[in-house]
């Protein structure tokens, strides 16, 4: 999982529009009602990502040390 809540998701073919987009035209921001909801959601995900990397790294940690 990656930190990028505030940013559009966008597939090959969007990329390669945005690529051709000298103006910068396109949006690449996830519309939010207002600026406290795109903080919250981009905090909400940032703990996600910390979460699961905290989990991530019991598990390898666990696995290293397992009792033979």
């Amino acid at each position: 999982m990656t930190s990028l809540m505030l940013f559009g998701s966008f597939g090959f073919i969007e990329g390669i529009g945005r690529v051709m987009d000298i103006g910068s035209t396109m949006t690449i921001y996830n519309d939010s009602l207002s600026p406290e909801e795109a903080d919250a959601c981009a905090l909400g995900s940032d703990w996600q990502t910390v979460g699961q990397d905290l989990k991530t790294a019991i598990n390898d940690y666990a696995k290293k040390h397992k009792e033979p």
